[in-house]
């Protein structure tokens, strides 16, 4: 609940300002307190012991991309999490570890793009050959071995793709990759 100061408007006790990348964010106590046990709910608990608070420009001081951010601070607003559409999903896992925010909040309609670069890591795996899938029982030797041949693979082929996507004339298989649909009449 909003403190008023007897006017029935908010005061600026519940108010708390948090800068992030540069760009300084106001918004209410109470807004960040609606997700408990998250970075941003601590905050409105105390600054005493803060390291995050500067208490010359009371507010709260985040080296954090400031882009991100803003969805960030407008999930506390709305309840609704998106993923901005110029962040890569990697960054943007990052960042909501960072804030404490889990990932399965995410809307729908931006869990796609979300998890898209997971998308493109596990069809990389295909392609390359290399199943990385179970890293945990790797050792340290067999971790380092399987990056190697992952990257070598990798340098190996990607001038033959390359080749075949760009020019229909460098292969079978790229002749049969550019050829237009045949369809067949009765």
């Amino acid at each position: 609940m909003n403190e008023t100061d007897g006017s029935g408007t908010t005061s600026g006790r519940d108010r708390i300002i948090v800068n992030c990348g540069g760009v300084r964010h106001e918004t209410f106590r109470s807004t960040l307190r609606n997700f408990p046990d998250t970075r941003l709910a601590w905050c409105t608990e105390s600054t005493a012991n803060n390291p995050d608070y500067d208490p010359a420009k009371q507010e709260f001081f985040f080296d954090r991309h400031p882009g991100v951010f803003a969805q960030i601070i407008n999930y506390y607003r709305t309840g609704k999490l998106h993923t901005p559409n110029d962040v890569c999903g990697p960054m943007f896992e990052e960042e909501l570890a960072f804030w404490g925010i889990d990932e399965k909040q995410m809307e729908p309609c931006c869990w796609a793009h979300y998890t898209q670069h997971r998308e493109a890591q596990e069809n990389l795996k295909v392609f390359e050959g290399a199943d990385l899938s179970d890293e945990e029982n790797c050792s340290d030797d067999e971790m380092v071995h399987n990056e190697t041949l992952s990257s070598s693979l990798w340098q190996k082929y990607r001038p033959k793709i390359w080749s075949v996507m760009e020019d229909f004339r460098s292969s079978k298989m790229a002749k049969v990759s550019h050829s237009p649909v045949l369809t067949f009449s009765r």
